[in-house]
């Protein structure tokens, strides 16, 4: 099974930028999109593929979107948190195999204003992640918007501290791990220099200068299944870079 995530940062921004083709040419089972901007009534059927919308109620803001080949068993929206849930930040589909949750987490904000709000969806959510994966194994197609170690990006002593970058963010993600779920792509890649954001400024992409905030995380009973985790550096359409992940389903 190959699935694809991506933070399109607006779907509608980047289909104009060629999302439709680059699907087509991926031919991925599943496509995770985070911050999608939008409702699903504006967008164009894909073929071939069912889609799951959970838009934020504050238009042209977050919201998560799902499509899929394969039929899930179930889909859930939320966590069961209204305040969190508004946003559209979590949809998972319940596959014969695992659970697959698209999560788009909270930005902590440039003055951290929102550094307490995303902790409390980051604890909400990990306790939500537990009970489903009591069930069965779970995968995280998600922006996380942190960084979790320096290696992750490419100016570590200036960002420490900042949004993306703080250890409380990062604390949290060392916690997630202890717990037994992994970083897909740290199995398969170990150096530096491979990230899947960069700001519009500083011709940042150009120069590299960016930050791996993207990944797919599995739980450990799947560590061994994942064939394949790699980032699409040079596909353009947003300022986030596609992921992929391939993993034996059967």
């Amino acid at each position: 099974m190959k699935i694809v995530s991506w933070n399109v940062n607006g779907i509608n921004s980047c289909i104009k930028k060629g999302l439709l083709d680059f699907m087509k040419k991926e031919n991925a089972d599943i496509y995770c999109f985070q911050e999608i901007k939008v409702s699903p009534k504006k967008i164009p059927e894909v073929k071939g593929y069912e889609s799951f919308w959970y838009p934020a109620k504050k238009n042209g803001y977050a919201g998560t979107a799902v499509f899929s080949k394969i039929k899930p068993i179930s889909v859930i929206k939320g966590i069961g948190n209204k305040v969190i849930d508004s946003e559209g930040r979590v949809i998972v589909l319940e596959f014969k195999k695992f659970y697959l949750m698209n999560v788009y987490f909270p930005y902590s904000g440039r003055d951290l204003s929102r550094l307490k709000f995303k902790l409390r969806f980051n604890n909400l959510f990990l306790d939500f992640c537990e009970k489903k994966a009591k069930k069965k194994p779970v995968v995280i197609a998600s922006d996380f918007n942190v960084a979790h170690e320096e290696i992750d990006l490419a100016k570590p002593k200036e960002n420490d501290g900042n949004a993306g970058f703080h250890p409380l963010e990062r604390k949290w993600f060392d916690e997630l791990l202890k717990k037994g779920y992994v970083d897909t792509f740290r199995i398969f890649t170990k150096e530096g220099g491979n990230y899947t954001w960069w700001t519009w400024r500083f011709n940042a992409r150009k120069r590299n200068l960016g930050w791996r905030v993207d990944y797919f995380v599995v739980s450990k009973e799947l560590k061994n299944k994942v064939k394949k985790s790699y980032i699409l550096k040079d596909v353009m359409g947003s300022d986030h870079a596609p992921i992929v992940m391939e993993i034996d389903a059967k």
